[in-house]
């Protein structure tokens, strides 16, 4: 009251008492409004009503990341030889996405309109999200799942905000699942190729049928369907860039005898594991050690694991198109290529196993292609500065940028034996496209003026490496 005093007099020296006592009085009054006006003002009204009053820790998306990747491995096993490891990692990412941004405002939702209520808390959406997705693509995962679901949200304050989050979360989870109805998931797609000069066949040491054939006629979660982008055919058996494929993976992918030093050998045997798990497990420490925030926690996510979705949806329609011969196929059977800068050895072996698919186009090159644009375009830099481990050999790798990353995965498919130096580098630019495009259509920031959100565009540090790729995009 002193203060009010002091204040009304330094303000009207003049006035009579009287009416400097009217004056303190609605200076009071006023006083008390703005003390009660606060919470308001810094709640959903000043922020468009989506942003919540205290930022929430990213830390729920990054476990139910790791979750996620122990349930699918747990119910595909852990090398499955597939890109349908992607999918599931897509379908999870794009749910939990739509539940954070839903409520935090910041990006544009992945095909939905909603948004969530005002005060909800963007952790108890997430974790929500994550849980329901996994289980409906894997009930048989219930009792861990469950488990670790209680663990998270017993971690987050009770109330109202929780509540909110919990039900929004639940629709994010049943919006998305509703937008795979009918996708063609396990479908009953044939490859139907006969056997010939340079049609695929399966391979020793199991012989296995073509794998998730029907990943290759899946509608993609991004792109408008699975050919938006198949490149041009391989090489024609009689080429010279034919000879100079199957000659090097001769020379360099072979199990015993090869030109490899002992650095490239363990580039083959680093990336000869399961890619997603790998890539996952370098995008937590990513978002970790810079300390992105929730949204951008979710949408580093987002982008990566649905381009990587749509990349082996990719890879698996040219493998299906083409059905084209792996090296130790051609290497073996060269006498009947056609192509007299080719030497059968029916005796040669591949570093690694080769996987129950064709070889055209590379998998691996494409999801990694697809993977580091979406990353780059994320972060507006080819600096990725990413420390992804190998449960092959044990050991991590710091990649600094991302044209690093895929050039040593090109090498160590060629390296391992398993693949053609042109279908990599194919697949790495084809990857990188659908990156692309994937940011110039979803995942965009609400705020035009957020530079570090949007996508940069082309880099000015390509991706992929250059060279002669015959009809590599």
């Amino acid at each position: 009251m002193r203060q009010l005093h002091l204040l009304s007099s330094r303000l009207f020296p003049r006035a009579p008492r009287s009416v400097r006592a009217r004056l303190r009085s609605a200076i009071g009054g006023l006083a008390v409004l703005a003390v009660l006006a606060v919470p308001v003002q810094a709640g959903p009204a000043a922020a468009g009503g989506h942003r919540p009053p205290v930022a929430a820790d990213p830390a729920a998306i990054r476990d139910w990341n790791a979750i996620a990747t122990e349930t699918i491995s747990a119910n595909l096993g852990a090398t499955r030889p597939s890109g349908q490891v992607a999918l599931w990692h897509g379908f999870v990412s794009a749910a939990v996405y739509n539940a954070v941004v839903g409520i935090e405002g910041s990006y544009a939702p992945y095909k939905w309109r909603e948004r969530g209520p005002a005060w909800a808390s963007p952790e108890a959406a997430a974790v929500t999200a994550a849980h329901h997705v996994l289980l409906t693509c894997f009930p048989a995962s219930r009792a861990s799942l469950d488990t670790a679901y209680a663990a998270s949200l017993d971690r987050i304050p009770a109330g109202p905000a929780k509540d909110r989050g919990v039900a929004f979360g639940e629709r994010a989870a049943a919006h998305l699942m509703e937008l795979r109805e009918d996708d063609g998931r396990f479908a009953d797609v044939p490859f139907t190729m006969p056997p010939a000069p340079g049609v695929w066949r399966p391979t020793a040491p199991a012989r296995l049928p073509f794998i998730d054939t029907w990943l290759g006629r899946l509608r993609p979660l991004l792109l408008t369907s699975p050919d938006q982008f198949r490149p041009g055919p391989p090489p024609a058996l009689p080429s010279a860039r034919y000879a100079r494929d199957v000659n090097e993976a001769k020379s360099m992918g072979a199990k015993t005898g090869s030109g490899r030093t002992a650095h490239q050998t363990g580039t083959a045997l680093f990336f000869g594991g399961n890619l997603l798990v790998q890539v996952q497990s370098a995008l937590r420490d990513h978002a970790a050690r810079h300390r992105l925030g929730i949204a951008e926690t979710a949408r580093l996510f987002a982008a990566a694991n649905t381009a990587a979705t749509d990349a082996a949806i990719t890879a698996w329609d040219s493998k299906l198109q083409y059905g084209f011969w792996r090296p130790v196929t051609a290497i073996q059977l060269a006498g009947t290529d056609g192509n007299p800068a080719t030497e059968a050895d029916p005796q040669w072996e591949p570093l690694l196993v080769t996987p129950p698919h064709p070889e055209y186009v590379s998998g691996h090159a494409t999801v990694a292609g697809a993977v580091m644009r979406a990353v780059t375009g994320v972060l507006g830099t080819s600096r990725v500065d990413l420390d992804v481990p190998s449960e092959i050999t044990g050991t991590t790798r710091h990649y600094e940028y991302a044209d690093q990353f895929n050039e040593d995965m090109i090498d160590a498919r060629v390296f391992g034996g398993i693949h053609f130096r042109t279908s990599d580098i194919t697949g790495c630019r084809v990857g990188d496209r659908i990156g692309g495009w994937a940011l110039a259509h979803y995942f965009r920031p609400l705020n035009p003026g957020d530079a570090r959100a949007s996508d940069p565009g082309p880099a000015a540090r390509p991706n992929c490496p250059g060279g002669d790729a015959g009809n590599a995009p």
